[in-house]
């Protein structure tokens, strides 16, 4: 049963799919190594995830070749997808470095319309360095987000923020915010509090610690169970992690 994103008209599916793993597996945290998916695989878990009624993906410019793969792997099915993606950081020759300006936001979002084929992207968040609040006062980056959402080159935006003042502000400033929250990390239960008392979109990053989680159903149970999340974006491009994922996301509706 999907969910409305915040105080948009964005229906999105408890469980998104994430897709750094599509294009980058260099200076990620994950426990073990991988390689990235052949087209073959990737259009599989593709199709497997719109099968379990998943219909959000997320990427960004920093997730390697994601955005140009999922551009491919989606050509045809664009009105069935909520695509969410990111701007402000760049992942370069194995090193990330972030710009925040009006002009480098510009370029980025209409980078990511050429890589994904498409006219519109559903969900832009900005790619938070950590400093969340200068970002906010300082305004460039949101200020040129609110500019594309009005020429309709985006129907939502946000922060993908990493602290519980900066996701307080970023919700009262745009749509939507990302937060990391799992049994381990509740720091930022005060965001998602917010965001549910305002109808702010929530989406949940590191539901499983980035891969360290000892119980992940647990884990995913425990990230959807808040009343403010819209959906928590979890990244695999394993088949019967996938899986999983959906039937403890299944098992929490019928709880």
């Amino acid at each position: 049963m999907h969910r409305t994103f915040g105080s948009t008209d964005i229906k999105v599916s408890p469980l998104g799919l994430g897709t750094v793993k599509f294009g980058r597996n260099q200076g990620v945290k994950y426990p073990q190594a991988f390689a990235l998916p052949d087209d073959d695989a990737a259009a599989h878990l593709i199709a497997l995830a719109k099968s379990f009624g998943i219909n959000l993906i997320d990427t960004a410019p920093a997730y390697g070749s994601s955005e140009e793969r999922i551009g491919h792997l989606l050509h045809g099915q664009r009105t069935e997808w909520v695509i969410c993606t990111k701007v402000g950081e760049e992942f370069d020759n194995g090193v990330s470095h972030f710009d925040f300006s009006a002009a480098h936001t510009r370029y980025s979002i209409e980078r990511s319309l050429r890589r994904m084929r498409t006219d519109y992207l559903d969900i832009v968040l900005v790619h938070s360095d950590g400093n969340d609040a200068d970002i906010i006062e300082r305004g460039e980056v949101l200020d040129e987000l609110t500019r594309c959402k009005q020429q309709g080159l985006l129907r939502s935006f946000g922060i993908s923020t990493k602290t519980v003042v900066g996701g307080i502000a970023a919700a009262t400033k745009t749509d939507a915010v990302m937060a990391t929250y799992n049994p381990d990390f509740t720091a930022e239960r005060e965001v998602l509090d917010y965001c549910a008392a305002h109808r702010k979109g929530a989406l949940i990053k590191k539901a499983f610690a980035s891969g360290h989680s000892a119980d992940p159903v647990a884990a995913l149970q425990f990230a959807l169970s808040h009343p403010g999340v819209s959906s928590a974006i979890v990244g695999t491009i394993n088949p019967d992690h996938l899986r999983a994922n959906v039937e403890a996301a299944l098992a929490l509706d019928l709880k």
